[in-house]
């Protein structure tokens, strides 16, 4: 997870400051990164098999993840400008998770650390749902405000 965040870094900085930068570029620059919160979230639902409703949250979780980006995508679309503000845009869905898994690997040392992976997909949806608020709100108002 922190490697896919340092792969976003590293080809936003080659792009930009190398003037690599072509018109396709935001197809190979998005498109992964909606496989990959797909990845991630239904993976770690599935690391959790004998949880209750952690399937279900892990599929929420990438859905609304995908459609967090999407509004940020819709925004810049109408002219509102890229939206990146959370509470759980992409940096803090990745941080959730890669803190749920550091501390879920000792969970085969204390079996009630196995809990965090769900506590942790809750988070996600919990906090996806207020950051597409969030974002279609400060969209709706930029809007609203051009003549």
């Amino acid at each position: 997870m922190q490697f896919r965040l340092l792969c976003n870094l590293f080809d936003g900085m080659v792009a930009i400051e190398g003037g690599f930068k072509t018109k396709a570029g935001e197809i190979f620059n998005e498109l992964p990164d909606r496989f990959s919160d797909a990845f991630i979230f239904i993976g770690a639902a599935y690391s959790v098999p004998d949880s209750v409703w952690t399937l279900e949250l892990g599929c929420a979780a990438a859905v609304l993840a995908v459609i967090t980006a999407y509004v940020r995508a819709l925004g810049a679309s109408m002219g509102a400008g890229q939206q990146f503000i959370g509470p759980m845009a992409k940096q803090q869905r990745m941080a959730v998770m890669t803190a749920a898994c550091l501390v879920g690997a000792f969970a085969p040392l204390w079996p009630l650390l196995m809990q965090i992976i769900p506590l942790a997909l809750a988070l996600v949806v919990i906090g996806c749902v207020a950051t597409i608020f969030r974002r279609c709100h400060r969209i709706a108002l930029e809007m609203e405000s051009k003549k």
